[in-house]
């Protein structure tokens, strides 16, 4: 594997006290030449970069989570809560920000819909965003789902702010909808965080299939979202 030219035999990697990023500074280590090449191989298979990777073995070593293994822990958890699911199909790639999950809607031909999850790692006024993605051409698709869409906004407006304080943002686009995932009102781990998430979903994408499929209207969604709400330890 070819190293990049600007680093020395010694690794005199970088150059203290010059920042990159929000919340990483740059310093200078001197590592042994065959050190740096594990870490790149590692660093290779595991589908990340050299400092990531550096980074995250100096985090673990000193028991320390940082933003991205949080991130990872969350996704990679959400991942096994759904497995099991036969309605929604999860896919996910370690050391990434975001992860997907494959839902079938209940309507004639089988059009399927995606759910985005991303989650931030910086300074942001919410954790992350959900954004539901779905390609038809038919009208009346189209149609009942922006009608789902608006319906499911004006509950939260209603029946989330209430319980949290807090406002979402949200967005229509051509072929999606996205909704910002708001910080928990408690301190969570991250199994719980991706257990609200989870759920969260597997609400949105249930209450869904039923309004597509005509079973329950605007008023039986509203009760079943808030009492799944009232029941739920942590809102996202």
């Amino acid at each position: 594997m070819k190293l990049d030219k600007s680093f020395s035999k010694d690794y005199d990697v970088i150059t203290k006290g010059e920042v990159t990023d929000m919340s990483k500074t740059l310093y200078s280590l001197m590592l042994d030449e065959e050190v740096v090449h594990q870490v790149d191989a590692l660093a290779h298979r595991l589908g990340t970069n050299r400092s990531s990777l550096i980074n995250q073995i100096l985090a673990e070593y000193v028991d320390y989570t940082t933003p991205e293994q949080r991130i990872n822990d969350i996704l990679s958890s959400i991942q096994q809560l759904m497995s099991p699911s036969r309605d929604l199909v999860p896919f996910f790639s370690p050391n990434s920000f975001s992860m997907s999950l494959k839902s079938s809607l209940e309507y004639k031909y089988r059009p399927t819909v995606k759910y985005e999850v991303e989650l931030y790692r910086g300074e942001s006024d919410s954790i992350g965003a959900l954004s539901v993605v779905f390609r038809t051409q038919s009208a009346e698709l189209i149609s009942g789902m922006t009608e789902f869409f608006r319906l499911w906004k004006r509950i939260e407006d209603v029946h989330l702010y209430q319980l949290t304080g807090q406002k979402h943002e949200y967005a229509l686009y051509d072929g999606k909808f996205m909704r910002s995932l708001s910080f928990p009102e408690r301190e969570c781990s991250s199994e719980e965080l991706a257990r609200a998430i989870s759920e969260y979903i597997k609400l949105f994408d249930k209450m869904l299939k039923c309004w597509l499929g005509g079973r329950l209207d605007g008023h039986e969604i509203e009760a079943a979202y808030y009492s799944q709400m009232l029941s739920s330890k942590i809102h996202i």
